[in-house]
């Protein structure tokens, strides 16, 4: 079926095939028969009309059956002759103009995947990050662990850093009341200068506190606005921590507050290694990238640019930053595309190469695993994944490169160092 092969570019072909002409008339003459046998036509029995009258009736729709069946078959047929693997779908050169008992000729031209020659893997240096879980490391962790379990006390003392209070307020120029706020000094509700004004302040103090509110501010009515509030301190009360000891530990879950020190240093532990192995892989792959050279196909850098773009205008509309033009962003980030392809590319060479794949049950693991994570169900993240890719095989590809890149960085060779 495969004419003709010619090269367009280094990832752009162009095939010329023929279908023969007895292999179209032999599926043409079955889907005719294959009609007759179940269609009924007044005069006659089920199956037994004139073969004449089914091609005159059903023809051109028979014709247009066994074309939409037989040119994607050959067209396939084709890329196993060429010995190519397309990267895009294939574009008709020419509306190809079909008559019975003659061969079917067209012309596409299709992108393809480039063949990585002299692929190497195995012995790639990369540098050693020793993991060390300091006592400081724990007591921070712990600190946290304490500030959750916190309460607040109501105080008649004077207000603080970290105390909560309960606050009236209003600024009648700007028409702004609010009753009952609870407010955090040294939040992020008002400017820093307003908790330093209310520092020192009692229960049933009246103050006058002038501040500027920044223009990035959630709230509108005061968003850059220079204002003077009129504030009420109505109630304060104070953080009581608890002690760090074995029954903070219990009310968490621990027998004892060594067994929770244990715990905490071990998940330090393999959150640092996960984070080692991160940057390590991440060499690898930038000297897995430089040590290969290979053409990558225009429509998959075109495709890697846009979702890029894409990515990077919603964070600045998320920011309420300016705009640039998608174009000329997707012109800014072809470098990074182009890195980003060759990198799935050969990830994907390698996985081939050493017959990685992803099992169902790996599949179903993930899934499970980022529910408990995230505190959904798995449902939910199947209905995530879904929706933005149409399908998991997003999840299931990234769960690919993650297994490549643990093999490769398996087979790299680890330079001791500090």
């Amino acid at each position: 079926m495969l004419k003709s092969v010619e090269d367009i570019t280094a990832t752009k072909k162009r095939l010329r095939i023929e279908i023969p002409a007895e292999t179209i008339e032999k599926e043409i003459r079955e889907s005719f028969e294959k009609l007759r046998r179940k269609t009924t036509i007044p005069g006659f029995r089920t199956g037994k009309a004139p073969m004449q009258l089914i091609e005159k009736r059903f023809g051109k729709d028979v014709e247009q059956d066994v074309l939409d069946r037989i040119v994607p078959h050959g067209y396939v047929e084709a890329l196993k002759e060429a010995d190519i693997t397309p990267a895009a779908n294939p574009v008709l050169e020419d509306k190809f103009d079909f008559k019975r008992n003659q061969p079917l000729s067209m012309t596409l031209t299709v992108e393809i995947m480039p063949k990585i020659e002299n692929l190497n893997y195995e012995n790639i240096a990369v540098k050693d990050i020793p993991v060390t879980v300091s006592d400081e490391d724990i007591e921070s962790v712990l600190q946290r662990q304490q500030e959750e379990k916190a309460t607040y006390e109501p105080s008649d003392g004077p207000v603080d850093m970290n105390d909560l209070v309960v606050l009236d307020y209003s600024a009648q120029a700007e028409e702004i009341e609010a009753k009952d706020q609870v407010f955090k000094v040294g939040g992020s509700m008002f400017p820093g200068d307003f908790s330093e004004k209310l520092m020192g302040k009692h229960k049933g103090d009246e103050v006058v506190i002038e501040t500027t509110f920044p223009a990035d501010h959630p709230s509108g009515k005061v968003a850059g606005k220079h204002l003077s509030l009129n504030v009420t301190v109505k109630d304060i009360k104070k953080v009581h921590l608890p002690a760090i000891d074995d029954e903070l530990a219990k009310d968490i879950g621990f027998e004892n507050l060594e067994e929770m020190k244990k715990r905490i240093g071990e998940e330090i532990e393999k959150a640092k290694k996960n984070e080692v192995a991160k940057m390590q892989k991440a060499e690898l792959l930038k000297k897995l990238i430089e040590s290969h050279e290979f053409p990558v196909p225009e429509s998959l850098v075109e495709n890697e640019a846009a979702a890029l773009a894409s990515a990077v205008l919603a964070d600045r509309r998320q920011q309420s930053a300016d705009e640039k033009d998608p174009e000329a962003l997707k012109q800014e980030l072809g470098p990074n595309a182009v890195r980003n392809v060759k990198a799935s590319l050969l990830i994907e060479a390698i996985g081939k190469a050493q017959g990685v794949s992803v099992t169902d049950d790996e599949l179903k693991g993930a899934i499970v695993s980022l529910a408990q994570r995230l505190s959904v169900s798995p449902e939910n993240i199947m209905k995530f994944y879904i929706s933005r890719d149409g399908s998991l095989d997003g999840l299931r590809n990234t769960l690919f490169e993650d297994k490549v890149l643990d093999l490769i960085l398996s087979k790299a060779s680890v330079e001791k160092g500090e």
